[in-house]
């Protein structure tokens, strides 16, 4: 009996020098484990680069695809009713094209006429200046210099462009881009409503998606509604109340003054959209239109142009309180960044895509900040020091 107990007592508390051999098996999990994870993450990361090279060069056509998307699916809802989901998006499609886009492919031919005339101007040397005002050879610091320049130009074209030709090749060559780019920028804005019009008929399965995905995120589905109702308002309000707006007071300004005759229309009505949608007041820009047109044309003509020019400026105080009172408040600043920067990255799209984009980051970083932290049970039982 002395003999199997120890045995007994060798087998089970003998030395581990008899281990040193056998695999450490309790280790083997926890390696497989970590390979797994890293297996996992390096496979999603690969894809996602793989996605995002491919989805990348339309990102923002899609990103403006989706905005016009969502600020047209409640008219989709009600026209759905009586023609069903793919005759409403049809029909908001047409429409959109005919009453949004008409007009700026009208706009955006004429800017691009007047940068090709400008270009050949130069390039052909038929460019007339009158003489340089008077009060510029008096101005502090350059004044003379830019007599001086003015003169050349006015007087000896050739001369000019042998002198500073070098100063004008950078800026007349970005001007040639970004004319050409202008025929782009129209074939994008009907790329964008036919794959917004394909997101309306499926905007129904666009929304659960959208909430299933926040709802992994934010681990609440209650949140996650409420973050798609959140960012929807935020769409509509800014797309509505601040581009919507701006783009109906530009095509008006446009039809003045394409109506008057005015031949750099379509520029003119381009600034006029970039300053309405940075919230710059577009007297700056009709008042000296409304000079120039009382020295040029006849006075009753020049008076219907500037009656006409007063109800658009009017209508500023009627457009915003509708339409900026369906969304959600956003500084000025962010629009302007979104505005400026949308336009570097993605010329003419980037106008109306940038200044959504930054107000619903900003509406999500805020509504971020203002959530109330985890409950601690353990946080009121902490003595007060």
């Amino acid at each position: 009996m002395r003999i199997s107990g120890a045995r007994f007592h060798g087998t089970t508390h003998g030395p581990k020098s008899t281990d040193l051999n056998a695999p450490d098996l309790s280790e083997a999990p926890a390696s497989s484990t970590m390979f797994d994870t890293a297996l996992r993450i390096g496979l999603v990361a690969l894809l996602v680069y793989a996605c995002a090279r491919i989805v990348l060069p339309f990102a923002f056509v899609l990103m403006w695809s989706a905005i016009l998307a969502v600020i047209l699916y409640p008219l989709h809802l009600r026209l759905a009713r009586q023609l069903g989901d793919r005759g409403a998006a049809l029909l908001i499609g047409l429409i959109g094209v005919a009453v949004i886009l008409g007009p700026m492919v009208i706009v955006v031919t004429s800017l691009a006429t007047s940068l090709y005339s400008l270009i050949s101007s130069v390039q052909s040397q038929d460019v007339a200046l009158p003489p340089p005002p008077l009060w510029l050879d008096g101005a502090p610091l350059v004044g003379k210099k830019l007599t001086e320049i003015w003169t050349l130009v006015a007087t000896n074209l050739p001369a000019a462009l042998a002198k500073y030709g070098h100063l004008m090749s950078g800026p007349l060559a970005w001007v040639a881009s970004f004319a050409g780019g202008l025929a782009i920028a129209e074939l994008s804005f009907v790329l964008s409503f036919a794959i917004a019009m394909v997101l309306v008929v499926y905007g129904r399965g666009a929304t659960e998606f959208a909430q299933r995905f926040l709802e992994r995120v934010t681990s609440s589905q209650a949140r996650a509604v409420q973050l798609v109702t959140l960012m929807a308002a935020t769409i509509r309000g800014v797309a509505l109340g601040v581009i919507g707006v701006a783009l109906i007071q530009s095509v008006l300004l446009g039809v003045g003054f394409f109506a008057i005759g005015i031949q750099a229309a379509g520029p003119l009505t381009l600034i006029a959209l970039l300053l309405g949608v940075m919230q710059v007041p577009l007297i700056l820009l009709t008042l000296p239109v409304v000079g120039y047109v009382f020295a040029t044309e006849p006075t009753l003509a020049a008076i219907i142009f500037l009656i006409w020019n007063v109800i658009v400026g009017l209508s500023d105080n009627i457009l915003r309180p509708l339409m900026l009172g369906r969304g959600v408040e956003v500084p000025m600043p962010v629009i302007l960044i979104g505005v400026l920067g949308g336009m570097i990255v993605d010329g003419l799209v980037g106008l109306f895509v940038g200044p959504v984009l930054l107000a619903v980051s900003y509406v999500l970083l805020l509504e971020w900040l203002r959530q109330n932290p985890v409950d601690d049970p353990h946080r009121g039982d902490a003595p007060a020091s």
